[in-house]
C-alpha cells in the first residue's frame, strides 16, 4: 500500500511542478491562483511521502519520489510546454524509469 502512496505523492511532485510552470505564463490573479495550488500539491506531495516512508527505506522512498517527478516533469514539459523531446533526452528519462522499477525491485 505505501508503495501506491509513494507513486500518488510522485504524481503530486509533478502537480505542484506543473502548477511553476502555468505560474511562469500568467500574470494577476491568475498567478497567484498557480502558486496557490503549487503550494496545495507541495503539501500533499510532502505529506504522502512522510506517510510512505513510515515504512519504506527512506534513501529508496526518497529517490523513487523524486524519480518519478523528474520523469513526470519532464514530460509535461514536452506535451504540455512544447519542450524539446530529444533523443538523448528520452533516453535519460527511459533510463531514469529503469533505474526506478530497479530500486523499487531490490527493496524489502
Amino acid at each position: 500500500m505505501n508503495w501506491i502512496i509513494l507513486v500518488i505523492a510522485g504524481l503530486f511532485e509533478v502537480a505542484f511542478a506543473f502548477c511553476l510552470g502555468k505560474a511562469k505564463e500568467t500574470t494577476g490573479n491568475e498567478m497567484y491562483l498557480w502558486y496557490g495550488g503549487f503550494l496545495v500539491a507541495l503539501c500533499i506531495s510532502m505529506g504522502l511521502l512522510i506517510k510512505a516512508t513510515q515504512t519504506l527505506p527512506i534513501g529508496t522512498a526518497y529517490a523513487v519520489w523524486t524519480g518519478i517527478g523528474a520523469v513526470g516533469t519532464v514530460l509535461v514539459g514536452i506535451f504540455v510546454f512544447k519542450e524539446p523531446a530529444t533523443f538523448l533526452r528520452l533516453l535519460f528519462i527511459t533510463t531514469l524509469i529503469a533505474s526506478i522499477i530497479g530500486l523499487k525491485a531490490v527493496s524489502h
